[in-house]
Protein backbone atom coordinates (compact mmCIF):
# COMPACT_ATOMS: atom_id res chain seq x y z
CA UNK A 1 0.00 0.00 0.00
CA UNK A 2 1.07 3.49 -0.90
CA UNK A 3 2.27 5.95 2.17
CA UNK A 4 -0.18 7.82 3.65
CA UNK A 5 0.70 11.14 2.32
CA UNK A 6 1.30 9.50 -1.56
CA UNK A 7 -2.08 8.52 -1.10
CA UNK A 8 -3.58 11.66 0.21
CA UNK A 9 -2.41 13.44 -2.88
CA UNK A 10 -4.29 11.59 -5.40
CA UNK A 11 -7.75 13.33 -5.60
CA UNK A 12 -10.98 11.08 -4.69
CA UNK A 13 -12.62 8.78 -6.83
CA UNK A 14 -15.87 11.00 -7.30
CA UNK A 15 -13.63 13.83 -8.50
CA UNK A 16 -11.16 12.29 -11.05
CA UNK A 17 -11.87 13.09 -14.91
CA UNK A 18 -13.73 10.68 -16.77
CA UNK A 19 -12.17 9.82 -20.74
CA UNK A 20 -15.62 10.20 -22.02
CA UNK A 21 -16.55 13.23 -20.29
CA UNK A 22 -13.42 14.75 -21.62
CA UNK A 23 -14.38 13.75 -25.11
CA UNK A 24 -17.56 15.00 -24.42
CA UNK A 25 -16.38 18.53 -23.24
CA UNK A 26 -14.46 18.44 -26.19
CA UNK A 27 -16.92 18.37 -28.63
CA UNK A 28 -19.05 20.64 -27.06
CA UNK A 29 -16.67 23.53 -27.22
CA UNK A 30 -17.75 26.78 -29.01
CA UNK A 31 -15.97 29.24 -31.46
CA UNK A 32 -15.95 31.54 -28.52
CA UNK A 33 -14.22 29.45 -25.96
CA UNK A 34 -11.86 28.30 -28.46
CA UNK A 35 -11.21 32.08 -29.18
CA UNK A 36 -11.13 33.08 -25.50
CA UNK A 37 -8.52 30.66 -24.67
CA UNK A 38 -5.95 31.01 -27.02
CA UNK A 39 -6.47 34.98 -26.83
CA UNK A 40 -5.39 34.17 -23.21
CA UNK A 41 -2.20 32.23 -24.31
CA UNK A 42 -1.15 34.72 -26.76
CA UNK A 43 -0.73 37.18 -23.95
CA UNK A 44 1.09 34.73 -21.84
CA UNK A 45 3.28 34.36 -24.77
CA UNK A 46 4.02 37.98 -25.52
CA UNK A 47 4.82 38.07 -21.33
CA UNK A 48 7.60 35.41 -21.90
CA UNK A 49 8.76 37.36 -25.06
CA UNK A 50 8.78 40.59 -23.78
CA UNK A 51 10.84 39.54 -20.35
CA UNK A 52 12.94 36.99 -22.20
CA UNK A 53 14.67 39.80 -24.35
CA UNK A 54 16.71 40.76 -21.62
CA UNK A 55 18.29 37.69 -20.72
CA UNK A 56 18.78 36.77 -24.36
CA UNK A 57 20.93 39.80 -25.17
CA UNK A 58 22.88 40.13 -21.89
CA UNK A 59 26.37 40.26 -23.64
CA UNK A 60 25.20 42.59 -26.06
CA UNK A 61 23.75 45.03 -23.41
CA UNK A 62 26.96 44.55 -21.08
CA UNK A 63 28.95 45.60 -24.07
CA UNK A 64 26.44 48.45 -25.28
CA UNK A 65 26.14 50.37 -21.74
CA UNK A 66 30.10 49.62 -20.67
CA UNK A 67 28.57 47.36 -17.54
CA UNK A 68 29.56 43.95 -16.42
CA UNK A 69 26.89 41.05 -17.30
CA UNK A 70 25.70 40.89 -13.51
CA UNK A 71 25.27 44.53 -13.55
CA UNK A 72 22.90 43.57 -16.69
CA UNK A 73 20.91 41.24 -14.64
CA UNK A 74 19.53 44.27 -12.28
CA UNK A 75 17.06 44.94 -14.90
CA UNK A 76 15.70 41.49 -14.42
CA UNK A 77 15.94 41.78 -10.99
CA UNK A 78 14.08 45.35 -11.09
CA UNK A 79 11.12 43.87 -13.43
CA UNK A 80 10.58 40.90 -11.52
CA UNK A 81 10.30 43.39 -7.86
CA UNK A 82 8.02 45.79 -9.59
CA UNK A 83 5.46 43.07 -11.33
CA UNK A 84 3.22 42.28 -8.08
CA UNK A 85 2.00 46.51 -8.03
CA UNK A 86 0.70 45.58 -11.86
CA UNK A 87 -0.70 42.09 -10.57
CA UNK A 88 -2.64 44.24 -7.66
CA UNK A 89 -3.88 47.37 -10.01
CA UNK A 90 -4.39 45.18 -13.29
CA UNK A 91 -6.26 42.32 -10.76
CA UNK A 92 -8.10 44.43 -9.23
CA UNK A 93 -9.49 46.09 -12.27
CA UNK A 94 -10.30 42.56 -13.93
CA UNK A 95 -12.31 41.07 -10.59
CA UNK A 96 -14.27 44.20 -10.39
CA UNK A 97 -14.86 45.46 -13.98
CA UNK A 98 -14.46 42.32 -16.06
CA UNK A 99 -11.24 40.10 -18.19
CA UNK A 100 -11.21 42.46 -21.32
CA UNK A 101 -10.03 45.62 -21.20
CA UNK A 102 -7.77 45.56 -18.71
CA UNK A 103 -6.07 43.03 -20.24
CA UNK A 104 -6.17 45.12 -23.61
CA UNK A 105 -4.63 48.07 -21.78
CA UNK A 106 -2.45 45.90 -19.60
CA UNK A 107 -0.86 44.37 -23.35
CA UNK A 108 -0.45 47.96 -25.10
CA UNK A 109 1.56 49.32 -21.84
CA UNK A 110 3.46 45.81 -22.13
CA UNK A 111 4.05 47.18 -26.14
CA UNK A 112 4.76 51.21 -24.96
CA UNK A 113 7.43 49.65 -22.66
CA UNK A 114 8.92 47.23 -24.97
CA UNK A 115 9.28 49.68 -27.48
CA UNK A 116 10.86 52.05 -25.42
CA UNK A 117 13.14 49.69 -24.36
CA UNK A 118 14.56 49.57 -28.08
CA UNK A 119 15.37 53.37 -27.53
CA UNK A 120 16.92 53.70 -24.67
CA UNK A 121 20.52 54.96 -25.22
CA UNK A 122 21.76 55.06 -21.22
CA UNK A 123 22.30 52.23 -18.36
CA UNK A 124 19.76 54.50 -16.32
CA UNK A 125 17.51 54.91 -18.65
CA UNK A 126 17.20 51.27 -19.75
CA UNK A 127 16.84 50.31 -15.43
CA UNK A 128 14.16 52.74 -15.45
CA UNK A 129 12.30 51.71 -18.76
CA UNK A 130 12.50 47.64 -17.43
CA UNK A 131 11.26 48.95 -13.82
CA UNK A 132 8.32 50.66 -15.40
CA UNK A 133 7.80 47.84 -17.68
CA UNK A 134 7.78 44.92 -14.63
CA UNK A 135 4.12 47.04 -13.68
CA UNK A 136 2.86 46.22 -16.75
CA UNK A 137 4.01 42.73 -17.46
CA UNK A 138 2.51 42.10 -13.88
CA UNK A 139 -0.73 41.93 -14.67
CA UNK A 140 -0.56 39.37 -17.28
CA UNK A 141 -0.99 36.30 -15.61
CA UNK A 142 -3.40 36.50 -13.68
CA UNK A 143 -5.91 37.89 -16.46
CA UNK A 144 -4.63 35.73 -19.39
CA UNK A 145 -5.13 32.61 -17.04
CA UNK A 146 -8.64 33.45 -15.55
CA UNK A 147 -9.78 34.66 -19.19
CA UNK A 148 -8.31 31.22 -20.47
CA UNK A 149 -9.79 28.86 -17.99
CA UNK A 150 -13.39 30.05 -16.33
CA UNK A 151 -15.14 29.87 -20.18
CA UNK A 152 -14.15 26.12 -20.33
CA UNK A 153 -16.22 23.26 -18.92
CA UNK A 154 -13.81 21.46 -15.69
CA UNK A 155 -13.22 18.59 -17.20
CA UNK A 156 -10.46 20.32 -19.48
CA UNK A 157 -8.99 22.55 -17.32
CA UNK A 158 -5.94 20.34 -16.70
CA UNK A 159 -4.67 19.92 -19.80
CA UNK A 160 -5.69 23.54 -21.12
CA UNK A 161 -3.64 24.28 -17.59
CA UNK A 162 -0.93 23.07 -19.01
CA UNK A 163 -1.06 24.31 -22.21
CA UNK A 164 -1.97 27.88 -21.30
CA UNK A 165 1.58 28.07 -18.87
CA UNK A 166 3.66 26.50 -21.60
CA UNK A 167 3.03 29.90 -23.54
CA UNK A 168 5.86 31.05 -21.77
CA UNK A 169 7.85 28.46 -23.43
CA UNK A 170 6.89 29.03 -26.76
CA UNK A 171 7.46 33.06 -26.09
CA UNK A 172 11.28 31.81 -24.57
CA UNK A 173 11.44 30.26 -28.01
CA UNK A 174 10.35 32.79 -30.19
CA UNK A 175 12.24 35.35 -28.22
CA UNK A 176 15.37 32.88 -28.97
CA UNK A 177 14.54 32.38 -32.56
CA UNK A 178 14.45 36.16 -33.12
CA UNK A 179 17.82 36.92 -31.07
CA UNK A 180 19.43 33.63 -33.23
CA UNK A 181 18.09 35.10 -36.91
CA UNK A 182 17.66 39.27 -36.20
CA UNK A 183 19.67 40.10 -33.93
CA UNK A 184 22.86 38.85 -35.16
CA UNK A 185 22.34 40.57 -38.04
CA UNK A 186 20.68 44.41 -36.88
CA UNK A 187 21.71 44.53 -33.33
CA UNK A 188 19.72 44.15 -29.95
CA UNK A 189 16.98 46.37 -30.19
CA UNK A 190 15.40 44.77 -33.25
CA UNK A 191 14.35 41.99 -30.58
CA UNK A 192 12.65 44.48 -27.85
CA UNK A 193 11.29 46.13 -30.95
CA UNK A 194 9.79 42.94 -32.60
CA UNK A 195 8.22 41.76 -28.69
CA UNK A 196 6.72 45.04 -28.76
CA UNK A 197 4.72 43.79 -32.03
CA UNK A 198 3.77 41.16 -31.04
CA UNK A 199 2.28 42.39 -27.98
CA UNK A 200 0.47 45.34 -29.81
CA UNK A 201 -1.22 42.02 -32.04
CA UNK A 202 -1.91 40.58 -29.44
CA UNK A 203 -4.28 42.97 -27.40
CA UNK A 204 -5.90 43.48 -31.03
CA UNK A 205 -6.70 40.25 -31.08
CA UNK A 206 -8.40 40.86 -27.37
CA UNK A 207 -10.55 43.24 -28.77
CA UNK A 208 -11.88 40.81 -31.26
CA UNK A 209 -12.58 38.67 -28.95
CA UNK A 210 -15.70 39.35 -26.27
CA UNK A 211 -16.13 39.33 -22.64
CA UNK A 212 -16.05 36.14 -20.22
CA UNK A 213 -19.47 34.88 -19.40
CA UNK A 214 -19.28 34.85 -16.10
CA UNK A 215 -18.77 38.56 -16.24
CA UNK A 216 -21.57 39.17 -18.22
CA UNK A 217 -23.81 37.23 -16.68
CA UNK A 218 -23.05 39.10 -13.06
CA UNK A 219 -23.29 42.37 -14.48
CA UNK A 220 -26.62 41.52 -15.99
CA UNK A 221 -27.59 40.45 -12.81
CA UNK A 222 -26.63 43.73 -11.10
CA UNK A 223 -28.33 45.93 -13.53
CA UNK A 224 -31.67 44.08 -12.92
CA UNK A 225 -31.43 44.74 -9.37
CA UNK A 226 -30.39 48.45 -9.65
CA UNK A 227 -26.89 48.81 -8.89
CA UNK A 228 -25.00 51.21 -9.94
CA UNK A 229 -20.88 51.87 -10.64
CA UNK A 230 -20.76 52.98 -7.14
CA UNK A 231 -22.79 50.72 -5.25
CA UNK A 232 -20.59 47.87 -6.95
CA UNK A 233 -17.50 49.05 -5.98
CA UNK A 234 -18.47 49.20 -2.27
CA UNK A 235 -19.53 45.68 -2.63
CA UNK A 236 -16.46 44.74 -3.93
CA UNK A 237 -14.04 46.53 -1.42
CA UNK A 238 -16.35 45.25 1.34
CA UNK A 239 -16.08 41.82 -0.25
CA UNK A 240 -12.20 41.68 -0.66
CA UNK A 241 -11.18 42.92 3.18
CA UNK A 242 -14.37 39.76 4.14
CA UNK A 243 -11.67 37.27 1.82
CA UNK A 244 -8.35 38.59 3.29
CA UNK A 245 -10.00 37.88 6.90
CA UNK A 246 -10.60 34.27 5.62
CA UNK A 247 -7.97 33.62 3.34
CA UNK A 248 -4.91 35.38 5.06
CA UNK A 249 -2.94 32.08 5.45
CA UNK A 250 -3.87 30.94 2.67
CA UNK A 251 -2.39 34.53 0.66
CA UNK A 252 0.48 33.09 2.52
CA UNK A 253 0.90 30.02 1.66
CA UNK A 254 0.42 31.08 -2.35
CA UNK A 255 3.18 33.22 -2.12
CA UNK A 256 5.56 30.59 -0.95
CA UNK A 257 4.73 27.92 -3.27
CA UNK A 258 5.05 30.36 -6.28
CA UNK A 259 8.33 31.63 -4.75
CA UNK A 260 9.81 28.44 -5.24
CA UNK A 261 8.37 27.76 -8.86
CA UNK A 262 9.88 30.82 -9.82
CA UNK A 263 13.54 30.47 -8.38
CA UNK A 264 12.82 26.93 -10.10
CA UNK A 265 12.51 28.72 -13.70
CA UNK A 266 14.22 31.69 -13.58
CA UNK A 267 16.95 29.83 -11.99
CA UNK A 268 17.01 27.23 -14.95
CA UNK A 269 16.69 29.59 -17.68
CA UNK A 270 17.62 33.22 -17.04
CA UNK A 271 20.89 32.62 -17.29
CA UNK A 272 20.95 29.95 -19.31
CA UNK A 273 22.80 31.21 -22.05
CA UNK A 274 25.32 33.03 -20.19
CA UNK A 275 26.10 30.07 -18.39
CA UNK A 276 26.75 27.65 -21.30
CA UNK A 277 29.16 30.99 -23.34
CA UNK A 278 31.15 31.52 -20.08
CA UNK A 279 31.19 28.32 -18.26
CA UNK A 280 31.04 25.99 -21.73
CA UNK A 281 32.48 28.11 -24.42
CA UNK A 282 29.90 28.08 -26.36
CA UNK A 283 29.20 30.64 -28.98
CA UNK A 284 26.11 32.68 -29.11
CA UNK A 285 24.65 31.28 -31.81
CA UNK A 286 25.13 27.83 -30.13
CA UNK A 287 23.89 29.12 -27.25
CA UNK A 288 20.77 30.22 -28.79
CA UNK A 289 20.12 26.89 -30.62
CA UNK A 290 21.00 24.94 -27.11
CA UNK A 291 18.08 27.13 -25.68
CA UNK A 292 15.71 26.99 -28.71
CA UNK A 293 16.04 22.99 -28.17
CA UNK A 294 15.81 22.81 -24.24
CA UNK A 295 12.28 25.02 -24.89
CA UNK A 296 10.94 22.38 -27.29
CA UNK A 297 10.12 20.70 -23.85
CA UNK A 298 6.75 23.19 -23.36
CA UNK A 299 4.71 19.46 -24.05
CA UNK A 300 5.38 18.79 -20.53
CA UNK A 301 2.86 21.20 -19.66
CA UNK A 302 0.57 19.83 -21.87
CA UNK A 303 0.96 16.46 -20.40
CA UNK A 304 1.36 17.44 -16.73
CA UNK A 305 -1.93 19.28 -17.30
CA UNK A 306 -3.65 16.54 -18.77
CA UNK A 307 -2.54 13.96 -16.37
CA UNK A 308 -3.67 16.44 -13.12
CA UNK A 309 -7.18 15.78 -14.11
CA UNK A 310 -6.55 12.11 -13.12
CA UNK A 311 -4.19 11.47 -10.54
CA UNK A 312 -4.66 14.81 -8.73
CA UNK A 313 -2.73 18.85 -8.78
CA UNK A 314 -0.18 17.84 -6.33
CA UNK A 315 1.37 14.38 -6.95
CA UNK A 316 1.99 15.69 -10.72
CA UNK A 317 3.54 18.43 -10.00
CA UNK A 318 5.48 16.23 -7.17
CA UNK A 319 6.80 14.23 -10.55
CA UNK A 320 7.33 16.46 -12.54
CA UNK A 321 9.84 18.42 -9.80
CA UNK A 322 11.38 14.94 -8.33
CA UNK A 323 12.29 14.63 -12.58
CA UNK A 324 14.00 17.78 -12.41
CA UNK A 325 16.62 16.69 -9.91
CA UNK A 326 17.34 13.77 -11.69
CA UNK A 327 18.60 15.52 -14.85
CA UNK A 328 20.41 17.87 -12.82
CA UNK A 329 23.75 15.89 -13.61
CA UNK A 330 23.16 15.71 -17.12
CA UNK A 331 22.46 19.44 -17.31
CA UNK A 332 25.43 20.42 -16.07
CA UNK A 333 28.44 17.62 -15.73
CA UNK A 334 28.65 17.49 -19.72
CA UNK A 335 30.42 19.27 -21.86
CA UNK A 336 29.40 18.76 -25.71
CA UNK A 337 26.39 20.52 -27.28
CA UNK A 338 24.38 17.56 -27.64
CA UNK A 339 24.49 16.00 -24.26
CA UNK A 340 24.16 20.12 -22.52
CA UNK A 341 21.28 20.22 -24.87
CA UNK A 342 19.94 17.06 -23.99
CA UNK A 343 20.25 18.12 -20.52
CA UNK A 344 18.58 21.33 -20.87
CA UNK A 345 15.75 20.14 -22.65
CA UNK A 346 15.14 17.40 -19.63
CA UNK A 347 15.52 19.80 -17.23
CA UNK A 348 12.50 21.79 -18.70
CA UNK A 349 10.59 18.71 -19.32
CA UNK A 350 10.53 18.43 -15.56
CA UNK A 351 10.38 22.46 -15.19
CA UNK A 352 7.57 23.07 -17.45
CA UNK A 353 5.26 20.00 -16.55
CA UNK A 354 5.22 21.10 -12.73
CA UNK A 355 4.47 24.88 -13.79
CA UNK A 356 1.98 23.34 -16.40
CA UNK A 357 -0.74 22.28 -13.40
CA UNK A 358 -0.05 25.43 -11.45
CA UNK A 359 -2.54 27.71 -13.41
CA UNK A 360 -5.24 25.42 -12.50
CA UNK A 361 -4.31 25.04 -8.95
CA UNK A 362 -3.86 28.35 -7.96
CA UNK A 363 -7.49 28.81 -9.92
CA UNK A 364 -9.37 25.77 -7.82
CA UNK A 365 -7.14 27.06 -4.70
CA UNK A 366 -7.90 30.69 -4.57
CA UNK A 367 -10.99 32.68 -3.25
CA UNK A 368 -13.42 31.87 -5.99
CA UNK A 369 -14.68 35.75 -6.81
CA UNK A 370 -10.96 36.56 -6.84
CA UNK A 371 -9.28 34.29 -9.37
CA UNK A 372 -7.41 36.99 -10.88
CA UNK A 373 -6.40 39.09 -8.27
CA UNK A 374 -5.08 36.60 -5.36
CA UNK A 375 -3.28 33.37 -8.29
CA UNK A 376 -1.63 37.07 -9.80
CA UNK A 377 -0.86 38.27 -6.75
CA UNK A 378 0.69 35.40 -5.41
CA UNK A 379 2.55 34.58 -9.07
CA UNK A 380 4.40 38.28 -8.46
CA UNK A 381 4.86 38.34 -4.89
CA UNK A 382 6.72 34.84 -5.90
CA UNK A 383 8.53 36.49 -8.66
CA UNK A 384 9.25 39.07 -6.34
CA UNK A 385 10.96 37.22 -3.84
CA UNK A 386 13.08 35.28 -6.57
CA UNK A 387 13.87 38.15 -8.42
CA UNK A 388 17.66 38.09 -7.31
CA UNK A 389 17.72 34.55 -9.15
CA UNK A 390 20.05 35.66 -12.05
CA UNK A 391 22.03 38.16 -9.65
CA UNK A 392 22.57 35.25 -7.10
CA UNK A 393 23.74 32.88 -9.81
CA UNK A 394 25.97 35.96 -11.74
CA UNK A 395 27.58 36.27 -8.27
CA UNK A 396 28.18 32.90 -7.13
CA UNK A 397 29.50 32.47 -10.78
CA UNK A 398 31.68 35.12 -10.17
CA UNK A 399 33.78 33.79 -7.21
CA UNK A 400 33.40 29.94 -8.07
CA UNK A 401 36.18 29.62 -10.85
CA UNK A 402 36.56 26.59 -13.38
CA UNK A 403 39.04 25.75 -15.93
CA UNK A 404 37.87 25.45 -19.25
CA UNK A 405 40.19 25.01 -22.74
CA UNK A 406 39.43 27.68 -24.94
CA UNK A 407 41.51 28.18 -28.03
CA UNK A 408 43.54 25.58 -27.10
CA UNK A 409 44.46 27.02 -23.93
CA UNK A 410 43.17 26.91 -20.23
CA UNK A 411 41.06 29.65 -18.98
CA UNK A 412 39.96 30.65 -16.03
CA UNK A 413 35.79 31.18 -16.13
CA UNK A 414 33.28 31.62 -13.72
CA UNK A 415 31.69 28.52 -12.78
CA UNK A 416 28.03 28.41 -13.39
CA UNK A 417 27.64 24.57 -13.66
CA UNK A 418 28.19 24.25 -10.12
CA UNK A 419 26.25 26.91 -8.65
CA UNK A 420 22.86 26.65 -10.78
CA UNK A 421 23.28 22.41 -10.03
CA UNK A 422 23.54 23.60 -6.33
CA UNK A 423 20.65 26.45 -6.67
CA UNK A 424 18.21 23.93 -8.49
CA UNK A 425 18.67 21.16 -6.38
CA UNK A 426 17.84 22.75 -3.01
CA UNK A 427 14.92 24.96 -5.30
CA UNK A 428 13.17 21.11 -6.37
CA UNK A 429 13.30 20.15 -2.50
CA UNK A 430 11.68 23.01 -1.45
CA UNK A 431 8.97 23.08 -4.03
CA UNK A 432 8.21 19.23 -3.34
CA UNK A 433 8.30 20.02 0.37
CA UNK A 434 5.11 22.50 -0.20
CA UNK A 435 3.64 21.22 -2.66
CA UNK A 436 2.98 18.20 -0.18
CA UNK A 437 1.51 20.28 2.49
CA UNK A 438 -0.64 22.48 0.85
CA UNK A 439 -3.99 22.07 -0.42
CA UNK A 440 -6.07 20.77 -3.11
CA UNK A 441 -9.89 21.66 -4.30
CA UNK A 442 -9.62 19.46 -7.46
CA UNK A 443 -12.71 19.67 -10.27
CA UNK A 444 -13.93 23.22 -8.66
CA UNK A 445 -17.03 24.78 -10.47
CA UNK A 446 -15.44 28.12 -9.59
CA UNK A 447 -17.09 29.29 -12.45
CA UNK A 448 -20.64 28.82 -10.61
CA UNK A 449 -19.40 31.40 -7.68
CA UNK A 450 -20.80 34.73 -6.93
CA UNK A 451 -18.35 37.62 -8.57
CA UNK A 452 -16.36 39.73 -6.43
CA UNK A 453 -18.72 43.03 -6.97
CA UNK A 454 -21.99 40.49 -6.17
CA UNK A 455 -22.83 40.79 -2.26
CA UNK A 456 -21.85 37.86 -0.60
CA UNK A 457 -18.75 37.34 -3.13
CA UNK A 458 -15.95 37.32 -1.01
CA UNK A 459 -17.47 33.97 1.10
CA UNK A 460 -16.77 30.96 -0.46
CA UNK A 461 -19.91 28.98 -0.28
CA UNK A 462 -21.69 32.17 -2.30
CA UNK A 463 -23.18 30.16 -5.40
CA UNK A 464 -24.24 32.65 -8.48
CA UNK A 465 -27.84 33.68 -8.80
CA UNK A 466 -29.68 31.50 -11.63
CA UNK A 467 -26.79 29.46 -12.18
CA UNK A 468 -28.15 27.11 -14.75
CA UNK A 469 -25.23 25.08 -15.98
CA UNK A 470 -24.98 21.40 -15.88
CA UNK A 471 -21.33 19.73 -15.71
CA UNK A 472 -20.17 17.37 -18.56
CA UNK A 473 -19.35 15.13 -15.05
CA UNK A 474 -22.82 15.34 -14.78
CA UNK A 475 -23.69 14.29 -18.23
CA UNK A 476 -21.50 11.72 -18.67
CA UNK A 477 -22.34 9.96 -15.42
CA UNK A 478 -26.46 10.35 -16.02
CA UNK A 479 -26.89 9.44 -19.60
CA UNK A 480 -28.22 13.39 -20.44
CA UNK A 481 -28.80 16.45 -19.33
Amino acid sequence: MAPRFLRELVPRREKRAATGSVVVAVKSLTLLQWAQFWSGWLAWTCDAIDFFAVSLTVAPLATQFGKTQSQITTALTLTLLFRPVGAIIFGILSDRFGRKWPLIFNLLLCCVFELGTGFVNTFPQFLGVRALFGIAMGGIWGLSSSSALENLPVELRGIASGVLQEGYAVGYLIAAVINLTLVAKHGWRVLFWTGAGISFFAAVIRVLVPESAFFLRAKEQERARGANTSHKTKIFIKETKEMLKQHWLLCIYAVLLMTGFNFLSHGSQDMFPTYLQTTKGFSPHDASVATIISNWSYSGGAIAGSASQYIGRRLTIVIFVLLVGVFIPLWVLPSSFSALSAGAFCIQVGVQGAWGVIPIQLAEMSPPAFRATFPGVAYQLGNMVSSASAQIEATGAANLKTTIIKNGVPTLVADYATVQAIFIGVVAAFVVIVTIIGPENHGSHFENHKAAFEEGGGRDDAVADNVSQTSYRDVDEKGSA
